[in-house]
């Protein structure tokens, strides 16, 4: 079995009025991973995901999903394929059962009730299998879509937005029961507003601005080439200015010169500071305390994209 999911190349979506959606996307994505794509709205996050879907049709380029080109061979593609769109979209007055069956249905699968109770009780909806639709709470609800996006057992679950107003618990529930779902060999593609969704959950993560792919990196490697480290030193008495033989680090004043910070690149694994301690300690600056930081996804996303 091939081990790519997902196969893109130049791949390109501009649209009647002009506006250019995807400019150029090129992107493979593993079997079995959990890959985050970030960006701003109207980045081309939805136009991607629905053209990879056979959703929207690109006005250049190749999409093969399972090794299946999603135009030529469509049906087997989209097959392949559950998508979990943002908005909650269901009959309100059928029940769980009913919905999840119906869904199965849709793409030509035998039934299987056995798979479709397994596939509740994974998704903590078994109690809930003849509930009305209506009477479920919204967290309830998406995971009833995700159970449709399911039902006719696709190898890849797109999750677009799949938190979005949920609250923090439920939101940590919803985790859980993704890598749940990845254990079983499902590869899971996600748009989310939430860095610390990414930054909790993917493997691999996406960065999409303006139609384009700015970086694909693990999380790790991102933090690593994109980061920053900081020493922030609490300083005994305030400086009102840096020695000017200090210029060679990368010095900055806070707190009204009560803390003196130090930036240097994260992937400077060998950057030795005691130099910088020697200096200070000549200069008779001397702090009573040293705190570390490390830039976060979300600073790495904020210098990215602006």
């Amino acid at each position: 079995m091939q081990n790519t999911a997902i196969e893109i190349s130049g791949l390109h979506k501009t649209y009647e009025n002009g506006f250019q959606a995807l400019a150029g996307i090129d992107l493979e994505i593993k079997r079995g991973e959990i890959f985050a794509l970030l960006g701003p709205n109207g980045a081309g996050k939805t136009t991607l995901i629905s053209a990879i879907c056979g959703i929207v049709q690109p006005s250049a380029g190749r999409i093969l999903v399972c090794g299946h080109d999603n135009v030529a061979d469509y049906r087997a593609a989209r097959t392949a394929i559950g998508l979990v769109p943002q908005e909650l979209a269901t009959d309100a007055f059928e029940s769980v059962w009913n919905t999840v069956n119906f869904s199965r249905g849709l793409f030509g699968k035998p039934r299987n009730a056995d798979y479709i109770e397994e596939l509740l009780k994974r998704l903590s909806l078994w109690d809930k299998k003849d509930e009305q639709i209506r009477r479920l709470s919204g967290g309830m609800k998406r995971r009833v879509m995700i159970a449709k996006a399911l039902s006719h057992e696709p190898d890849i679950l797109f999750l677009d937005e799949p938190t979005a107003g949920v609250d923090v618990e439920l939101r940590k529930s919803m985790w859980a029961q993704v890598r749940a779902l990845q254990e079983t060999g499902v590869t899971i593609i996600l748009t989310t507003h939430y860095i610390e969704e990414a930054e909790e959950m993917a493997d691999r993560i996406g960065v999409i601005n303006k139609g384009r792919l700015v970086i694909t990196e693990t999380k790790d490697a991102l933090i690593k080439k994109m980061g920053k480290r900081q020493m922030v030193f609490s300083l005994r008495e305030p400086l009102q200015d840096i020695p000017s033989d200090m210029a060679d680090y990368a010095l900055a004043l806070a707190d009204n010169g009560n803390k003196l910070v130090y930036t240097y690149n994260a992937h400077q694994e060998d950057r030795d500071i005691s130099d910088l301690l020697e200096c200070l300690r000549e200069k008779n600056i001397r702090p009573k305390e040293i705190e570390s930081r490390q830039s976060s996804l979300e600073d790495i996303f904020i210098q990215m994209v602006g």
